[in-house]
């Protein structure tokens, strides 16, 4: 992906997170880059590179997985605090970068 395409699809993630109801969206985790956790950046530097939990939602019928760190606060919030209260809310589950265009 050049510079372009990464702006597109990190403005495309933070538009569809905007419509995310987190009453309703599908939650999982799964370990991924903390740095990268979408996968779009191969030459992330080995100083960078540091595997860790990260959490994902999207509307129902969405296939557009939103990483938690790109959520507005108050939905992230409200996310989390379901998942305390559904332990199936946080199961790990599948790779949203598995559809990711490179």
């Amino acid at each position: 992906m050049d510079e372009k395409q990464i702006e597109e699809f990190y403005r495309l993630r933070k538009a569809e997170g905007l419509k995310i109801d987190p009453a309703t969206a599908e939650i999982f985790w799964t370990y991924e880059q903390t740095m990268d956790p979408y996968g779009i950046h191969p030459d992330l530097p080995e100083e960078l590179q540091q595997v860790g939990r990260e959490y994902f939602a999207r509307n129902p019928g969405s296939d557009i997985w939103v990483s938690f760190d790109d959520l507005p606060d108050a939905t992230r919030k409200a996310l989390r605090a379901r998942g305390k209260g559904e332990r199936a809310a946080f199961s790990a589950g599948p790779n949203p970068t598995s559809d990711i265009p490179l």
